[in-house]
């Protein structure tokens, strides 16, 4: 992780700032536009952008889309057709014939979602092309991303195309031109210092990780993580444990609505152990909380696709941006602490530790499966 200086760093809440925001950049494109997600949509979240994809194309811009065969899978032929009979590109990664079995090669996924606009502008977050409505109460889902510019764009440029050659080479099952991605040169655009980090399964495998042990081991006075799927290895919950014994205070935000329920009763074994060492735990109920974000004390906030999870840590390809900015850490950390106080409900350790055999016997059940899936899988998970 290198961080990089001058840099404007803008934090975006959930759709409703973060669509309008990449549908202008994509619509001030003159060059390039290279785009990768996890989830594509086509609700009107993800016609909207179709359209300015589209549009972008008839102005002569090139467009490149990389969707994630499993996670776009829903996505009409159709749509697809349209998008490429309009000059965009469309590229899946890791299309399979099947998803039956566990094999990790079908588990490394594109889960990593970035917005790449003529170098000069980029986008890091946890969204996906998909509307924010949730189905529990009509609510809306809880994400974060950031809209870079300045020179951590030129960092980011070339794992976006590195990707793009790779999968176009497999593709063809002949080498594509340009390994080399073009160079790049930013000019600083703010004050931010920031370092973008990812993983991949090659030479980037644990830097997420690392970079969230860093943050973590270094805090001072207090840590606040809003993580959708939170099942860390023991070298992170160790971290979080020893920071809360040296005075740390230690917030988890995590999920009270979930689509994955086995996976949220195996994450909740995991509660009694935290709150004992005094860390503070609250579950998000106003909607489905789909965040990756952290703060350490309000001058290291990191924004990106990762959880604190296996399939994060260990198989797919990711990417948070790390800003050393205290005017956004500050603002990040409001953010998280409103949901809290609005929309959220403490675990309390008595009463947790009060809860039934039941409740105990699921939890443990469903832990079981998922260590179990891991070893089906060959993760190795520490």
């Amino acid at each position: 992780m290198v961080p990089v200086r001058g840099n404007r760093v803008t934090l975006l809440k959930s759709g409703a700032e973060y669509f309008p925001a990449v549908e202008a950049a994509i619509d001030a494109a003159r060059a390039e536009v290279r785009f990768e997600t996890y989830i594509y949509v086509d609700d009107e979240v993800g016609v909207r952008i179709a359209a300015a994809l589209k549009r972008a194309a008839a102005r002569g811009v090139h467009v490149s889309v990389m969707l994630d065969a499993f996670g776009s899978r829903t996505l009409p032929a159709p749509f697809i057709a349209d998008l490429e009979a309009s000059g965009v590109r469309v590229r899946l990664f890791r299309p399979a014939p099947s998803w039956i079995t566990l094999r990790r090669s079908r588990l490394r996924r594109l889960h990593r979602k970035i917005v790449l606009v003529d170098g000069r502008v980029a986008f890091v977050g946890g969204l996906n092309i998909i509307s924010d409505r949730t189905e529990n109460k009509g609510e809306f889902r809880l994400d974060y991303a950031v809209q870079v510019e300045g020179p951590l764009v030129a960092r980011i440029h070339p794992v976006v195309h590195r990707l793009a050659w790779m999968v176009e080479t497999i593709s063809r099952r002949r080498r594509a031109p340009g390994f080399r991605p073009p160079r790049v040169e930013v000019p600083p655009a703010g004050d931010s210092v920031a370092a973008f980090v990812h993983r991949d399964n090659v030479r980037h495998r644990h830097e997420i990780e690392a970079m969230y042990l860093a943050g973590i081991r270094g805090a001072r006075r207090e840590i606040v993580i809003a993580c959708a799927y939170f099942m860390p290895g023991w070298r992170v919950r160790r971290a979080l444990m020893g920071a809360a014994d040296r005075g740390v205070r230690v917030v988890l935000l995590l999920q009270g609505f979930t689509d994955h329920a086995v996976f949220q009763q195996a994450s909740r074994v995991l509660y009694e152990a935290l709150l004992e060492r005094g860390i503070e735990i609250f579950e998000y109920n106003a909607g489905e909380l789909h965040a990756k974000v952290g703060v350490v004390d309000e001058r290291w906030a990191t924004v990106g696709s990762s959880n604190l999870d296996p399939f994060s840590l260990v198989l797919a390809r990711e990417a948070n941006v790390v800003v050393f900015d205290e005017v956004v850490a500050k603002r990040l950390r409001e953010s998280l602490e409103e949901e809290i106080r609005s929309h959220s409900v403490a675990v309390r350790r008595m009463l947790w530790r009060r809860r039934g055999l039941a409740a105990r016997l699921a939890g443990w059940l469903s832990y079981a499966y998922a260590r179990l899936a891991m070893g089906i899988a060959g993760i190795r998970y520490r």
